[in-house]
């Protein structure tokens, strides 16, 4: 009986055992995934990671699931070893206050600036137009432009009487031709004028009108311009037409605007002289076209060829000998 039992004990120990060594051994399952297929509509199913849209066209994820890093932000390097922050938050230096009172003497001048001489043509850099700073300024709103249409009330268009919008400002800039209108049948129906495509680099003169005034206050005869304007060549059949402004812009308006914008050196770049520096200091060369008279003549009405320099050079001379003449001594 006893030898019965301890087989039955052995048997069920035996039993336990091997039941215990199977479960150590057996692998557990691995959980499948399925991929996701993506919709008819060509549309990218939604796997919870987020993604980039690669410029191919395909997504890929982010480089956080590769190596655990967010990307960093593109950092544009400085293009040099300094970087130029004066010139942009330049301010500009205000003119003296003018009496009424304190002016002994005036005269008003029209010039015209030939960006085609050698000491001029920094204002029609490529880098930076003159022309091109005027016209994204009255694109953005931060100018106004006058019409230079002569009438009874403005004689010589040039009194800012009549603001005109951006877009016909440039207008004015670009070359305009003449389209004919047809109808569905083919049939001309009329014809219109259409602006072409404006080149900046057709912009070769500026006109300045300026006053010179002596302030017996402060004992200075000095210049000080009131307007520029852009000068273009209208084309016409068979005609030989002169410059005409395109628009006026009023010059202390224009100011701050010139003042942070530096204007181009041929010999260095670290001058810091603004546009609004040139005009102020007098960085430019011109010529006297007209200057005020009782009978609003220009020069040309009165000077032909060669001699309207002539006159531009004894207009100028005029005003400095004057200059000259307050500071002479007498016995």
């Amino acid at each position: 009986m006893k030898t019965r039992l301890l087989i039955i004990v052995l048997c069920l120990a035996c039993s336990a055992s091997f039941a215990q060594k199977k479960k150590a051994t057996t692998k557990k399952p691995v959980k499948k995934t399925t991929v996701a297929k993506p919709k008819a509509g060509g549309g990218t199913p939604n796997t919870g990671a987020p993604s980039t849209v690669t410029s191919a066209g395909t997504t890929a994820q982010q480089t956080t699931l590769d190596t655990g890093k967010k990307a960093k932000p593109f950092d544009r390097p400085l293009d040099g070893y300094y970087k130029k922050n004066n010139i942009l938050s330049a301010k500009v230096t205000p003119y003296a206050n003018l009496r009424e009172a304190d002016v002994s003497f005036a005269k008003r001048v029209w010039r015209e600036i030939d960006l085609r001489e050698k000491m001029n043509q920094y204002l029609a850099s490529p880098k930076q137009r003159l022309i091109d700073v005027l016209l994204a300024a009255i694109d953005a709103g931060e100018l106004t432009a006058y019409d230079p249409t002569a009438s009874k009330d403005d004689p010589n268009g040039d009194s800012f009487s009549k603001p005109i919008g951006a877009a016909q400002a440039r207008s004015k800039m670009a070359d305009s031709s003449v389209v004919d209108r047809f109808d569905k049948d083919g049939n001309k129906i009329g014809s219109e004028v259409r602006a072409g495509e404006f080149n900046p680099d057709s912009v070769i003169k500026f006109r300045i009108k300026e006053d010179w005034v002596f302030d017996k206050q402060r004992s200075i005869f000095e210049p000080r311009i009131i307007g520029i304007a852009p000068l273009v060549k209208p084309k016409a059949a068979g005609l030989d037409l002169d410059y005409q402004p395109a628009f006026w812009i009023y010059f202390p308006e224009a100011r701050p605007i010139l003042a942070t914008k530096e204007a181009v050196s041929r010999n260095n770049d670290a001058t810091g002289l603004s546009f609004d520096d040139v005009f102020v200091k007098r960085l430019f060369r011109s010529y006297i076209v007209k200057q005020s008279n009782d009978k609003d003549e220009r020069i040309r009405d009165y000077a032909q060829g060669i001699d309207k320099l002539y006159e531009s050079e004894k207009v100028n001379k005029s005003l400095m000998e004057y200059e000259f003449n307050l500071w002479k001594y007498s016995e």
